[in-house]
């Protein structure tokens, strides 16, 4: 299986850490309502939260990049992640309906987008790739689609 962009795991990063800010912030909230009653000792909510924050924003994300991988055979896609549960998917290309390539706002920033296979069928019928650099995709989506209208003639 190939790996996705190394640009991905600055994605998750960045995602890890806007998370632990989220939860650094809740965690001193709380402190600072509980300080009033004093019921336990000072920092000790905030310091969970950092070690919780450190392990979101530094170790999972390294951990979930690893866990992706994807090929290309000539008329299908396996796209593979998971780090408890592993899943491999297998799209063929006769399948697919619709294919899109999108961005948010980090992705943008770090050059990687997502591509995005519409099936026919209701279970699993959007399989997203996501982590490839945007040509990558780009191109991708253009030899799939390629491949469809061959398949059309």
């Amino acid at each position: 299986m190939r790996p996705l962009s190394p640009s991905q795991k600055k994605v998750l990063r960045t995602r890890g850490l806007i998370l632990a800010a989220c939860l650094l912030a809740a965690a001193l909230a709380a402190e600072a309502v509980l300080a009033v009653a004093k019921p336990i000792p000072l920092g000790i909510i905030a310091a969970t939260a950092v070690l919780i924050g450190a392990l979101i924003a530094l170790v999972l994300p390294e951990r979930r990049y690893r866990a992706w991988g994807y090929d290309v055979s000539e008329d299908e896609l396996y796209v593979q992640n998971g780090i408890w549960l592993q899943t491999l998917t297998v799209v063929p290309f006769g399948r697919v309906q619709h294919i899109d390539v999108s961005q948010g706002p980090i992705e943008r920033r770090h050059g990687v987008g997502a591509l995005t296979l519409h099936t026919a069928g209701t279970r699993a019928s959007a399989v997203v790739l996501p982590g490839l650099e945007m040509a990558d995709a780009e191109r991708m989506r253009d030899e799939i689609r390629g491949k469809i209208r061959q398949d059309l003639v």
